[in-house]
């Protein structure tokens, strides 16, 4: 039992706690947390008290209920840029937090008609194809596939992805003039499920962009994420008339 020795509400000391318990990860993301009757006989309070800390911290998105299950902690939501174009990795360590990145293939490939016709190239004509799971405090929060047109970027083959995303790279080296963001959900394959660690029955929320740089198509990107862990926001700032 938790000795009551301090002059907080009962409530916030069971807040305090559970948070402590999350925030140490002593209780992880989708873990049940002690039940209301556990929390009541732990501490010696009613159960309006323990129903109030448990109500504000789910409040608050530390916690998540659910009727007739139990309580558990909520999965923490990255959020990624929905306007801009910017570098995950500066996205991640922005956040405080640390970037990695498994580089699953790096090459040339015939691209798909899709590709090929909208960078205007020839069906015989390869072009480069990167694909990257980037990870954030190890945890794979973005499986990135990417063309990128070698007449527009020819010096994207000698990218060096360890030191360098994508992104990163095409920002520094090719004047972005425009870009077209299209986002979609849908039921992930199997290879994408098992590569972003997500949980069955979870949609993936897809981002595909395309860039141009003096009217030339450059990158056709798909950036995939986990629907419940990676939202996508961005502020507009409308030009005063």
């Amino acid at each position: 039992m938790i000795a009551n020795t301090d002059i907080a509400p009962l409530y916030q000391k069971i807040k305090r706690y559970i948070s402590d318990k999350i925030h140490s990860g002593e209780f992880p993301p989708n873990g049940r947390v002690p039940s209301e009757h556990e929390l009541v006989r732990e501490f010696s309070v009613s159960r309006m008290t323990v129903n109030r800390a448990l109500r504000e911290l789910a409040t608050e998105g530390l916690l998540a209920r659910v009727p007739g299950v139990g309580t558990f902690v909520a999965q923490t939501q990255t959020t990624g840029h929905l306007l801009q174009v910017t570098s995950i990795a500066e996205d991640v360590r922005e956040r405080g937090h640390q970037y990695s990145a498994s580089v699953i293939t790096h090459g040339q490939v015939k691209p798909p008609k899709e590709v090929a016709d909208w960078m205007k190239i020839s069906a015989r004509t390869k072009a480069f194809y990167t694909v990257v799971l980037h990870e954030e405090n190890g945890v794979p929060i973005q499986l990135e596939e990417r063309y990128v047109n070698p007449v527009g970027a020819p010096d994207y083959g000698g990218i060096d992805l360890e030191k360098s995303t994508p992104s990163e790279f095409l920002l520094a080296n090719v004047p972005l003039q425009r870009v077209r963001h299209t986002v979609r959900t849908t039921m992930p394959s199997e290879n994408v499920s098992q590569k972003l660690g997500m949980s069955p029955n979870v949609p993936c929320l897809i981002l595909d962009r395309k860039t141009w740089s003096q009217s030339t198509p450059i990158s056709f990107v798909h950036l995939y994420h986990s629907g419940d862990t990676y939202a996508l926001s961005d502020t507009f700032l409308p030009t005063k008339q």
